[in-house]
């Protein structure tokens, strides 16, 4: 009588596969090594620097269309020289300051106003809304015909496109403040201002400096358009001549000044952060 011989059971099925760990670079909503985080923040300049030389060096480009480095650094310390591309930053700075400066101390009190009482938010969110998907550059006919061509159109253009944005970024970030936090206020004797002044203030500041930084540079693209406006120096302005001139390298000259100051204003924004919301960055 022969015996029934079992086949071998696979012991597949009862093996748990570990499931494998992602590299330093991956990890999801982690903070990666203060080395790696300084090496890739350089590279991201480098690296398109060398791809910038090496295909004005070994491509058959035309100057007029791609300059190299080369040529843009040249081009930048002529216009240093004389003097022009200071005076041209100094009158960009300026505008874009105070600009800038106005809308966010408007907007700023606006916004957490709207955030914090429904009826305010109800009686301009409308309006703000609606004026916030016009462009503010449709507005210069009417900047010219009722301010004139000096300084006055060129400020209040940067303003109008500051202005709205920022008011209800802040009313955003005011609406999710935790009504337990409020009402905890409330329990412990604080009245109707402290709970703005002392809770609500404090708690939203982050996304307040978070907003003002991301709107600035709504601020820096705004003065290009209101450098058009009969301006005899600025940034934009020396864009303008130098597209009208096929002056490409003054042109790229024009563009990285613009875009360095932009970012020493936004590690100035963020740096702003750290020293006066450091709790914020540990809660992060």
């Amino acid at each position: 009588m022969s015996q029934s011989v079992n086949p071998p059971r696979s012991i597949q099925p009862y093996i748990k596969t570990q499931p494998m760990q992602p590299t330093v670079f991956w990890r999801l909503a982690e903070d990666i090594p203060k080395p790696l985080y300084t090496a890739l923040m350089i590279a991201s300049i480098v690296v398109p620097v060398l791809l910038w030389w090496l295909v004005t060096t070994v491509g058959n480009i035309d100057p007029k269309f791609l300059p190299s480095p080369g040529q843009v650094l040249e081009a930048f310390g002529r216009l240093w020289g004389t003097r022009e591309l200071l005076k041209d930053t100094v009158a960009s700075l300026w505008r874009v300051g105070m600009g800038f400066l106005l809308a966010a101390a408007l907007s700023i009190p606006v916004g957490v106003l709207m955030g914090s009482f429904a009826s305010i938010r109800a009686l301009l969110e409308p309006l703000f809304a609606l004026i916030r998907y016009m462009p503010a550059p449709a507005f210069i006919p009417l900047l010219i015909l009722y301010l004139g061509i000096g300084e006055e159109p060129k400020i209040t253009l940067i303003f109008i496109g500051v202005f709205f944005f920022n008011s209800l970024m802040v009313m955003d970030t005011v609406k999710f403040v935790p009504k337990e936090l409020i009402e905890a206020t409330y329990m412990l004797g604080g009245n109707r201002l402290e709970t703005l002044t002392q809770v609500i203030l404090p708690h939203v500041l982050p996304g307040i400096i978070d907003a003002c930084r991301i709107n600035l540079a709504a601020a820096w693209q705004l003065v290009i358009v209101s450098e058009l406006i009969a301006a005899n120096e600025g940034l934009g302005r020396r864009i303008s001549v130098a597209g009208r001139f096929l002056r490409t390298d003054e042109i790229f000259v024009g563009l990285i000044v613009i875009g360095v100051i932009g970012l020493l204003f936004d590690l100035l924004f963020q740096y702003l952060l750290r020293v006066t919301c450091n709790w914020a960055n540990q809660k992060r």
